[in-house]
């Protein structure tokens, strides 16, 4: 019989074009999340799933697809997946980390630089034509060469993050759940740190953990008000890491200077006073965008998707 597979969202031509003309393919190619019961009404029969993190994929949507053999979540995080539903369901699920680290660290530390030289304030006032002279004390940043950067997770991408940091000859901090190997922490010259004593003592503080429940609104008042008022917090993991109305209070109460983010908590929805804000740089969830790095994903998840199907091990199984 016939394989079947779902791909619930927009992928690239070049990514579908390796499954099997044999297989059966239902592709909704728009970037809209479908509504759940449209969702569970195409995934029925389906053997597996090849989906965006704009799926919520739990234990209704699993129940009205009993056949399915797999979910490929054509992104590193998989919070919107009940990972441990599928498991229960032998439903495998994977992930495409590793495609996506480089890009996602250079778009990490273009927040940085962004709100630490307030780039984006400065396009602006250059476009408005109220650039009528030299000013001395005109769009004042924060100096990054020699500064300190922590880092909270020290996975693939926060380690990509401090191996940059080296370049600006800078002293790197960093806190995890599993402290890396002496070796890993020789090569980036980093330091394992108590989280609130990283928050304390950075100039920079970069957030790459994933969201589970112990890391929701990991960055709050409480640990806001722990950091310098010269410090610049950037994330580009997931919104729900920061609590959005703390960090409203915490930029227009200056407890710290400024704030690079590309993720939110109720994306696509911002909170509407962040909006108003000078000292915090938006960006619409494009950490991975560039043209190879989507692909790659695509591509990744394409392959774990047929790894499965044919009985093989997943490429990138979500342990």
């Amino acid at each position: 019989m016939a394989k079947s597979v779902f791909i619930s969202n927009v992928l690239p031509e070049q990514a579908r074009a390796l499954i099997p003309a044999d297989y059966g393919v239902d592709y909704n190619d728009t970037d809209s999340p479908l509504p759940k019961a449209e969702l569970i009404r195409r995934l029925r029969g389906k053997d597996a799933l090849i989906c965006h993190i704009i799926s919520t994929i739990d234990e209704e949507v699993l129940a009205g697809a009993p056949g399915l053999k797999a979910v490929c979540n054509v992104a590193v995080g998989f919070n919107n997946i009940d990972v441990a539903a599928c498991k229960e369901r032998g439903v495998v699920v994977t992930n495409t980390p590793d495609v996506l680290t480089e890009t996602t660290a250079d778009f990490a530390w273009a927040l940085l630089m962004a709100a630490a030289r307030r780039v984006v304030e400065a396009d602006r006032f250059a476009r408005s034509g109220q650039w009528t002279r030299w000013q001395w004390d005109l769009l004042w940043g924060n100096d990054v060469y020699g500064k300190t950067l922590g880092v909270i997770g020290f996975g693939r991408i926060g380690r990509a993050v401090a191996r940059r940091a080296l370049g600006f000859n800078m002293r790197v901090l960093y806190h995890d759940t599993v402290r890396a190997d002496a070796a890993a922490e020789r090569e980036l010259k980093a330091t394992y740190m108590d989280r609130d004593a990283l928050l304390r003592e950075s100039d920079f503080v970069s957030l790459h953990t994933l969201l589970i429940p112990e890391t929701r609104h990991l960055i709050d008042e409480r640990t806001l008000r722990l950091m310098k008022p010269t410090a610049i917090l950037v994330n580009a993991a997931r919104g729900p890491i920061v609590d959005e109305a703390a960090l409203v209070r915490a930029l227009k109460e200056r407890w710290i200077a400024a704030a690079g983010l590309d993720v939110f908590e109720e994306e696509p929805k911002i909170h509407p006073e962040l909006l108003s804000l000078t000292n915090v740089t938006l960006a619409p969830h494009i950490a991975s965008a560039s043209l190879d790095t989507r692909l790659a994903m695509a591509n990744l998840a394409v392959r774990n998707c047929l790894a499965v199907l044919e009985g093989k091990p997943a490429i990138t199984p979500v342990s």
